[in-house]
């Protein structure tokens, strides 16, 4: 039974998923969406900087010539509206559509993406322009525990994949049956990204989704 403080979660027949077949939820940026790249074209076009520098988001953003990166309160208004009005433009994650279109041979996929509720159109039309057909479902904070709440629905084995350790941490400390993979899609962003010996980091998405396969296997 799920947790009655945690969040509640969409009903898996709602969202067309079968509870009698494997679930693998599958984060967006940075793992299905080259979001770096995407968010840096768009910092561009604002007249800054993306310098991949570290693992972090504002933290990259310069202005051109500057050497003290932008005003964490900038970088947030820039986020936000990257996701109001030009999240569907980043490019997909090379081989993860048809890593997922493998996978959903044999589990139900459900899209579980951190961002802004204003960010849900343009992110559907996103995934199904890339024919990911598969449902999306946005949080926000840890990922645990709406993971949790849709997982219990199922009885069958179950996988999360994420960038962000802390939301791999967040889903193995609520639903440790469900095997959880790291994955970072962009190339400049990878050796800045902390590795965590819970989470198996696969960066190639042919690799990561025959392990995926493999984990949920019945």
């Amino acid at each position: 039974m799920t947790n009655p403080a945690e969040p509640a979660a969409p009903r898996l027949a709602d969202l067309g998923l079968s509870p009698d077949r494997p679930l693998v939820l599958v984060d967006v940026d940075e793992v299905l969406g080259l979001f770096m790249q995407g968010f840096g074209d768009y910092v561009a076009r604002q007249g800054l900087e993306m310098r991949i520098e570290r693992f972090a988001l504002f933290q990259n953003i310069y202005r051109p010539g500057e050497t003290q990166h932008l005003e964490i309160a900038e970088g947030k208004r820039l986020f936000d509206a990257f996701f109001a009005g030009h999240c569907h433009e980043m490019e997909p994650a090379p081989g993860a559509i048809a890593a997922l279109n493998r996978l959903s041979d044999r589990a139900e996929i459900l899209i579980l993406s951190n961002a802004p509720a204003d960010a849900e159109r343009l992110r559907a039309e996103w995934l199904r322009k890339h024919g990911l057909k598969h449902p999306l479902v946005l949080n926000s904070g840890p990922k645990g525990p709406i993971a949790a709440s849709l997982v219990a629905q199922t009885a069958q084995p179950t996988a999360f994949v994420d960038d962000l350790l802390s939301n791999l941490d967040s889903v193995a400390d609520h639903a440790p049956r469900t095997a959880t993979f790291q994955h970072v899609a962009d190339l400049r962003l990878r050796p800045f990204a902390p590795l965590s010996d819970r989470h198996p980091r696969i960066d190639d998405w042919a690799e990561l989704g025959e392990r995926i396969a493999r984990a949920v296997a019945r």
